[in-house]
């Protein structure tokens, strides 16, 4: 993996116009992860009506009211994805792993003196989560039919040639940043693979030429696809909640989200077809994501009984202001006049695109639990969110037709989808042991692109009076059909990622 990397310092920085978002982007910042405490993740996060957690109050805001004592509290997680993939029957194996401080919380209760008053106590908290952790790393190797030559050239035809030679006193960058601002990023492909002589024109003395042929003979491709990303969503909240009588129970929470996130994939390619003027070939990609955002969320929990509690929340969609930066360069090695050429097209531009709005799903979550006593409990928590209902806007201009053509898509390709956490809990004295399950539906119509996911969990904690100490370990599989790129080679490998998360918690009651 020699040539990836996460940064760079570029000579030129081109404000750009253009559009790279996608479905992917989309469902990346929508989606969450069963992390939070220790106690959360031992019961696969099924605690919406249970509350006095500090993770339970990102499920159900009522659950900040359930504290008896104020309560401080961290966390630790050491998260880990090992993937598997298939590849032209080629099996590779990868493995990324990532050491953080993923949750950081305070409440505090106030307990109403008046006997008589209907309100016993108010709860204010403050809680950070990671609600995702994007480190990941994949290998996919083998040997596939279609060449990357084929992304450069598609995008190529019905592209004059003049835009993409260059012109007297011009340069690879600055003919690259123009093309960025007036063409978009097919264009800047287009150039990249015309400059690293991936294809020729059919008529090469007329500037009017718009149509290309490869010069990479059709064959057998020996292809390696590696991908690194890092990075984190965030949630901070600010948690009101009061306790109405002896059984119920309210809460509301206000967050911000922070998303830090960062892409860099590396292609190489060889070939020794006969007829290939270009029989090696390299195209790195590198994306750099940083956003902020705003929800709500409310929620109600109410004791039936001495035993039984039933929960009930509602999460606002979140509104995320998105700005992103790419940089790219192809090299390629080629034969001409018997002397073998290598060629590195480097551009050493910053794209930056323009801020744009992301609206996720809202999400609705039912729950309900049984108490045991002091032995123990069982909880369930069942959720539904819309993944079509993704949309991206832009700032400048509400009626933009390429988020209308990707809300669409959205639209036509995501679904709606049920997940389902089921946890248990035994208690022997100070010592608590915890199981868990946890199913949810693939977001996609066709699941074949991305799978149902499922996991389990297991953990244990011990109350020593001031403080507690939790430990727990989830594990969740999911495998989904990787496409390589957009257009051109759009070969998919089959990959199992395989998610496992250790997480310690330790918390002070005051």
């Amino acid at each position: 993996m020699k040539r990836i990397s996460f940064f760079f310092i570029m000579a030129v920085i081109s404000m750009s116009v253009m559009k790279a978002q996608n479905t992917t982007d989309g469902l990346r910042y929508s989606t969450d992860q069963n992390t939070g405490t220790a106690r959360f993740t031992g019961l696969s996060g099924a605690m919406g009506a249970l509350g006095g957690d500090f993770s339970a109050t990102n499920i159900n805001p009522a659950g900040g009211a359930v504290f008896l004592k104020s309560n401080l509290m961290f966390s630790a997680s050491l998260f880990d994805i090992e993937n598997n993939s298939n590849y032209f029957s080629n099996a590779e194996k990868s493995f990324a792993d990532d050491l953080t401080l993923n949750q950081l919380s305070g409440i505090f209760v106030i307990n109403n003196s008046n006997e008589d008053s209907a309100f016993k106590k108010f709860t204010v908290g403050v809680n950070y989560n990671v609600t995702k952790n994007f480190e990941n790393e994949l290998y996919i190797a083998g040997t596939g039919n279609t060449s990357i030559g084929n992304f450069f050239l598609e995008q190529a035809q019905g592209i004059p040639v003049s835009f993409l030679e260059l012109q007297p006193g011009e340069s690879i960058s600055s003919l690259y940043q123009f093309l960025g601002e007036t063409e978009g990023t097919a264009a800047q492909n287009a150039f990249l693979g015309y400059q690293a002589f991936l294809f020729d024109p059919v008529e090469f003395n007329n500037p009017l030429n718009d149509a290309y042929v490869s010069n990479i003979a059709g064959g057998s491709f020996n292809q390696e696809y590696f991908y690194l990303s890092q990075g984190y969503n965030s949630k901070f909240s600010i948690n009101l909640a009061t306790q109405l009588r002896e059984d119920l129970f309210f809460g509301i929470n206000i967050n911000t989200h922070t998303i830090d996130f960062d892409q860099s994939s590396f292609l190489l390619e060889s070939n020794d077809n006969n007829g290939s003027k270009v029989n090696r070939v390299g195209f790195e990609n590198n994306l750099s994501v940083t956003g902020a955002g705003v929800s709500a969320q409310v929620g109600a929990i109410a004791k039936v009984g001495e035993n039984f509690r039933l929960g009930l929340s509602l999460d606002s969609p979140t509104w995320y202001q998105i700005f992103e930066e790419t940089t790219q360069y192809l090299e390629s090695r080629r034969f001409f006049e018997g002397q073998t050429i290598s060629e590195t097209v480097n551009p050493r531009v910053i794209n930056v695109y323009e801020d744009y709005t992301l609206k996720t799903p809202a999400k609705v979550t039912a729950s309900a639990a049984y108490i045991f006593g002091q032995n123990g409990l069982i909880s369930f928590d069942y959720s539904y969110k819309d993944y079509a209902s993704i949309k991206f806007s832009s700032e400048f201009n509400s009626s933009d037709s390429f988020f209308n053509n990707l809300n669409t898509t959205i639209d036509n390709t995501l679904k709606g989808v049920s997940n389902y956490r089921a946890g248990a809990e035994y208690r022997i004295n100070q010592l608590s042991l915890r199981g868990g399950f946890n199913y949810e539906d693939s977001p996609y119509q066709d699941t074949t692109t991305i799978g149902d996911l499922i996991g389990f969990s297991l953990g244990a904690g011990y109350n020593f009076g001031r403080y507690t100490f939790d430990l727990a370990y989830s594990r969740s599989e999911q495998q989904r059909n990787q496409q390589l790129y957009s257009v051109g080679l759009t070969d998919v490998s089959k990959v199992n990622s395989i998610y496992n998360n250790i997480v310690m918690s330790l918390g002070f009651q005051f």
